[in-house]
């Protein structure tokens, strides 16, 4: 058997002078065991050995090459050209040879985009589960959360077009989508948003007008990002159709015709915006652009919708990459760091800190799995597992890029004013952070979708109340009083869900809803986790994670109350060190006051 990889979780061995280190050379994998851990949990192990060294590498690049590229991609944003030197109308986009180095290794070395759609990828006979995927998005978001954009949309277009296209348009497109050849990839972009309906896309006013084969579209679409991909999916009302999301049409539309001359769509500008600034987003104006109909026209909304909570997932996961990257940063300089004659980590306060920025991490990182677990389950024909996945992902995506904004925050804290410098990771990724809460859905529009839709319209609560008792019954090492308190907590929060889905005039708590069923099903998964790393190398540590999101993310607290005590301190010291800890010792931790 392979030997596994070592971990390490040290800083990296270089000179910061007076100032802490960064992260710079650090290998994102070897310095994060849960990942180890949760995808021997949830993948087979020959899969497992085999992703391993490709993970191992991807973990180096991204800690060192990458992180350069990803910097100066960042600094050197695209620009737009209205013409070639010619002086033909000839739109492209001038990007930094950074980037192109990023695209290289994310599209070409590693294929992410295309992993769960195209077999023989890093040499694997099949097509890659999910949760395989998704262990490369979250180490090279790590290092570039921009380009996890063109990487999500080229991956969802590849699927609409698998799903629901015709097979001449599967034929023509296919293949290109998702081809790990440089000189033969076609990049893909989905151009939802419009002035007159962001979220509220039933609004939307691009419309389609037949013509033989093909559609001609007008009108605008205001956020593109990806905005020279090759192959676009976008929604519009086909002439004669009625009012709606009923009445939208899902099209796919070229950047190039077969001629070779551009499609009769303009770039109209590219945005300025607060963070992903290394990749292109623009303002695109159809004037008879030529499109295709994807699937049946009156369905447009529902299949765009579907590729939709693929891409929420992803957000998820995408977010965590974030905070995990901002928790490396923040723990290097913790460690390294030494004020008043003591390192950061060893002071009362910065103690604290390191837990409130660990405990966000560790519970979107298990949700992102579990979310991708329920996903590789429903595609391959569980009914329960569709349902369970109608809920997390909204769930995931609402409360773990919240989450992400507050520990990115809280990380460049940690740093101090340095940390406010763009030549360190943390500005940056406090600029990048903020996009996920918009991103497919802002907030409000998630919530709603997890509690009106999932909940009240779906019933999807029943199969997260299900699948949480089920991982309770399986976690037999777990004390049994823990489980009791965890089970009792399950059903107050699918009950309160089912409280707030069912009166209308409780949509102001369907944020809050959302919130609890996040933090009580990653409590369960915390201690289900617990379990099978406790069976697999001794180590249950991560239970004690369940035990502080129930302190603090669930519990009303007296906030007159001392809380450090013997108990508090002795989990913070396990918790931030590097000793594993039998299941005997962290249950007395975990049923003490």
């Amino acid at each position: 058997m392979q030997k596994p990889i070592a971990h390490r979780t040290d800083a990296p061995a270089n000179q910061p002078g007076l100032l802490a280190p960064d992260t710079t050379g650090m290998n994102f994998y070897r310095a994060d065991p849960a990942l180890t851990d949760l995808l021997r949990i949830h993948l087979p192990e020959k899969l497992f050995r085999h992703i391993e060294p490709h993970l191992d590498r991807l973990g180096e690049l991204a800690g060192g090459r990458l992180d350069d590229c990803a910097r100066l991609a960042d600094r050197h944003t695209p620009v737009l050209h209205q013409r070639d030197k010619f002086g033909r109308d000839t739109q492209w986009i001038e990007y930094h040879p950074a980037y192109r180095e990023l695209e290289n290794a994310a599209f070409g070395e590693f294929g992410i985009h295309a992993l769960s759609l195209r077999k023989g990828i890093m040499g694997w006979p099949d097509k890659y589960p999910v949760v395989a995927k998704h262990a490369f998005t979250f180490l090279f978001n790590q290092t570039e959360f921009g380009m996890g954009c063109p990487i999500n949309v080229t991956d969802g277009c590849a699927k609409l077009l698998a799903n629901f296209g015709s097979d001449a348009l599967k034929a023509r497109y296919l293949d290109g989508l998702t081809s790990t050849d440089m000189s033969k990839l076609t990049q893909g972009g989905q151009f939802m948003t419009e002035k007159e309906g962001g979220s509220d896309v039933g609004t939307l006013t691009t419309t389609a007008v037949q013509e033989g084969d093909h559609w001609r579209l007008h009108g605008e679409k205001w956020f593109c990002s990806n905005a020279d991909a090759k192959v676009v999916m976008l929604l519009a009302r086909p002439e004669g159709a009625g009012p709606g999301t009923r009445g939208v049409g899902l099209f796919l539309m070229p950047r190039f015709l077969d001629d070779g001359s551009q499609n009769h769509y303009r770039i109209v500008r590219l945005k300025d915006k607060l963070g992903t600034r290394s990749m292109a987003s623009g303002e695109i104006k159809l004037e008879g652009a030529i499109a295709y109909a994807v699937g049946k026209l009156d369905r447009g909304f529902v299949q765009m919708a579907e590729m939709v909570n693929s891409s929420r997932l992803s957000n998820g996961v995408k977010s965590t990459a974030l905070m995990r990257r901002a928790y490396h940063d923040a723990m290097t300089v913790a460690k390294n760091r030494v004020v008043f004659g003591s390192r950061i980590l060893d002071l009362p306060l910065g103690r604290r800190q390191m837990l409130k920025i660990m405990l966000p991490v560790e519970q979107a990182l298990s949700m992102s799995f579990l979310t991708a677990d329920a996903l590789d389950r429903a595609e391959a024909g569980s009914q329960d597992a569709a349902a369970l996945l109608r809920i997390l992902t909204p769930t995931l995506k609402f409360r773990a890029t919240r989450d992400a904004r507050k520990v990115c925050g809280d990380a460049l804290e940690m740093r101090g004013g340095i940390g406010y410098i763009e030549e360190f990771a943390t500005a940056r990724l406090l600029r990048d952070a903020h996009l996920g809460s918009v991103w497919e859905g802002t907030g409000n529009i998630v919530a709603i979708d997890a509690l009106r839709r999932a909940v009240g319209r779906h019933g999807a609560e029943s199969a997260l109340a299900a699948d949480l008792h089920a991982r309770l019954d399986d976690s037999s090492t777990v004390p049994q009083a823990w489980r009791d308190k965890l089970r009792s907590l399950t059903d107050k929060a699918v009950g309160f869900a089912r409280e707030v889905a069912s009166r209308a005039d409780n949509e102001a708590d369907a944020r809050r809803a959302t919130s609890v069923l996040y933090h009580v099903a990653s409590a369960v998964a915390l201690a289900w986790e617990a379990d099978r790393i406790y069976a697999m190398r001794g180590d249950a540590r991560r239970l004690l994670l369940s035990r502080l999101v129930i302190d603090h993310r669930v519990s009303v607290n007296d906030p007159f109350r001392l809380t450090e005590n013997a108990t508090q301190q002795a989990i913070a010291s396990l918790l931030l060190g590097e000793r594993d800890a039998n299941m005997a010792e962290v249950g007395e931790l975990i049923l003490a006051a």
